[in-house]
């Protein structure tokens, strides 16, 4: 009993870390958006690379206390991670420091890009989450739920992000390739969260539920 005080008790620091670990990473994604590379012939971004972290936390956060405190993590950050991008977005502009004093003008660029991730980003990880928690609890397979929840949730955020933030963009290169870099960007998202992120997935909750029984053992004990 006292242990399962205990480990409630941490939870809002936890939630604190998931909020902290989703601004960091949307931050990262938005500012690597603006690094075009080819893969294969096919123009994509790093970001793609960047956000499926997102998605691994989200998915840990419902399986291991509900997606209630999940909402919660995305209710918290979407608003200080949307300041933070178009901060760091202006600052890193065309992937080089542009000075502090490049705050003071408005960057209507970087803004649609930084809204643009703010509603992909909300979109995404409220579907994600229902599609984790509905799947989790119909299957016994570990796997499937995650899985499931990457291919809907990143679709809608893939699709919510590069049109918002490039179709008509005052980019030329992005208004002209945006509908080819969506696609290639989700392909990618989708094969490292499948491939890598899935089974990271599993590989961290049998860690963590193994690291909580291991906890609280001394305390039935006793």
């Amino acid at each position: 009993m006292l242990s399962t005080q205990a480990a409630s008790s941490r939870v809002p620091f936890y939630l604190s870390l998931l909020v902290a670990f989703h601004i960091a990473i949307v931050i990262a994604s938005n500012y690597l958006v603006q690094l075009p590379i080819s893969l294969l012939g096919f123009h994509s971004t790093w970001g793609a690379f960047s956000f499926p972290f997102i998605f691994l936390a989200t998915d840990l956060t419902v399986r291991l206390i509900g997606k209630s405190s999940a909402r919660r993590v995305i209710t918290r950050a979407m608003l200080p991670a949307l300041v933070a991008s178009y901060a760091v977005g202006v600052l890193f502009h065309d992937g080089r420091f542009n000075g502090f004093a490049a705050l003071g003008d408005f960057n209507a660029f970087v803004f649609r890009i930084a809204l643009a991730s703010f509603a992909a980003y909300v979109l995404g990880q409220l579907l994600d989450i229902q599609v984790f928690d509905r799947i989790r609890q119909q299957s016994r397979a570990w796997w499937l739920a995650p899985a499931a929840a990457s291919v809907f949730g990143q679709a809608l955020d893939t699709a919510a992000f590069f049109s918002i933030a490039f179709w008509r963009s005052a980019d030329p290169f992005m208004a002209a390739h945006w509908v080819e870099i969506a696609v290639v960007d989700y392909v990618i998202k989708l094969a490292v969260s499948l491939l890598l992120f899935v089974p990271a997935y599993g590989v961290a909750l049998a860690a963590i539920v193994r690291t909580m029984r291991q906890s609280s053992a001394p305390t039935v004990a006793a």
